[in-house]
């Protein structure tokens, strides 16, 4: 009877042998792999469709494409934009957001010529962008940079791609 109690005892040692390195494999691999799956999914998937749902160029490509898009002499040139008068949205017309801003551009005066010729239109979009803020939208953290961004975006979308790289907010007053 002693024989027979040795074998059970043998058998679940050795059953409980080759599950060393086995039973580790899927969590090892599990540490490697995820992290670099969640880096190659957030690089090559997740980034270009958020900057293609922004309308942001990758900045590898704009250095190539901001050089051969210059104007005809390739110089940035500044035009002011200003006294932009909106009444701000929700408030039934009692309050009002006097802006002011510069715009740069490349292309020296053909791009003078463009803002310009266009400058019902673009004051028409500028009014447009600022009209449909609140104030909560306006007191936010930031709120200025999407201001600038919209207004860059809509400005482009009048002028053509890549005419403005910048805009500067030199007056912002809430009445």
């Amino acid at each position: 009877m002693a024989e027979e109690r040795t074998k059970p005892e043998e058998e679940k040692e050795v059953a409980a042998a080759p599950g060393g390195l086995k039973a580790w494999l899927p969590l090892i691999l599990s540490l490697v792999l995820m992290p670099a799956l969640a880096f190659g999914m957030t690089k090559f998937v997740l980034v270009p469709q958020l900057q293609k749902s922004l309308g942001i160029k990758d900045t590898a490509e704009s250095g190539h494409s901001a050089k051969s898009k210059t104007g005809a002499d390739g110089k940035k040139i500044s035009v002011p934009f200003s006294k932009v008068l909106v009444n701000i949205a929700g408030t039934m017309g009692s309050r009002y957001l006097l802006s002011s801003f510069t715009v740069v551009g490349n292309g020296g005066e053909v791009f003078k010529a463009k803002m310009t010729e266009n400058d019902a239109q673009l004051r028409d979009v500028a009014m447009g962008i600022l009209s449909v803020k609140t104030l909560a939208d306006l007191e936010k953290a930031g709120s200025r940079n999407l201001i600038r961004t919209e207004l860059i975006n809509g400005f482009n979308n009048v002028l053509g791609e890549n005419s403005i790289s910048e805009i500067y907010i030199t007056e912002f007053g809430i009445q």
